[in-house]
């Protein structure tokens, strides 16, 4: 066995890969051709949000679906791909909706399609239950969940309820070896023009990746200094040594 056919036993990146004259082997070609295709599937799938209400409140967690400014209809999905503006700004319905209570929450959580709404169906609902067992004393806002949104939207969201913070978990950009890819976006102090730099982001959230329990572990960490600094991105200061870390 080659080096390269050995580093495959360890990653599902196409290294290696068996050859016939020229060309990639068949077998190699159809895996290809079935990747491509499951990763234009979840791009377009539509997300069940009635499906993802039901799991938050069966978490005993208040939720409330939310629409992006992409306007609904039967080519919405091609508007939110070509239009990314459109799609980190919540709809004026939506916006009239979500109102501010008395008492502003520490953090609200904000579940969107993004690019894979198989992701977020998959294992938005197992982050967030793993997570909020350890956010106790912390108080959290309704769930929001978002059809054809953005990253970006979370933080209008956040600004809209008061929170401190939100935490936003999104479909990845589905990729040829990972379709179902969860991201999540942490944000201190969450109003509309924020920038990527001011946020952190955990990636690869799924079976083959980062586990439930590790994300959520990572989140709570981050909430932790976000709150103690008053920042996150990268105005964050982050552990620099083991001991620091625990």
């Amino acid at each position: 066995m080659s080096g390269l056919s050995r580093l495959g036993l360890f990653t599902t990146a196409r290294v290696g890969l068996a050859r016939a004259g020229s060309s990639v082997a068949t077998g190699a070609q159809l895996e290809f051709q079935l990747d491509h295709a499951l990763a234009r599937d979840a791009v377009h799938a539509k997300l069940d949000v009635t499906g993802i209400l039901a799991g938050v409140e069966r978490m005993g967690l208040a939720g409330i679906a939310l629409r992006s400014a992409v306007e609904a209809g039967p080519g919405e999905r091609q508007t939110y791909l070509r239009r990314p503006d459109l799609g980190r700004r919540l709809s004026v319905e939506s916006a009239w909706n979500l109102m501010a209570d008395s008492l502003p929450p520490d953090i609200v959580f904000v579940i969107a399609d993004g690019l894979s709404a198989l992701a977020v169906e998959r294992h938005a609902l197992a982050v967030l239950e793993a997570t909020i067992g350890s956010l106790a004393g912390m108080r959290i806002g309704p769930v929001c969940v978002v059809s054809q949104g953005r990253v970006a939207i979370g933080d209008e969201i956040g600004e809209r309820l008061g929170a401190q913070a939100v935490v936003m978990l999104i479909g990845e950009r589905p990729g040829l070896s990972a379709a179902d890819s969860l991201g999540i976006y942490v944000t201190w102090g969450p109003r509309v023009g924020r920038t990527d730099a001011e946020r952190n982001c955990i990636s690869n959230v799924r079976a083959e990746g980062l586990g439930y329990v590790e994300a959520a572990h990572r989140i709570a960490g981050l909430l932790e200094r976000a709150r103690k600094f008053a920042a996150t991105g990268v105005s964050l200061r982050l552990p620099t040594s083991i001991d620091e870390a625990d």
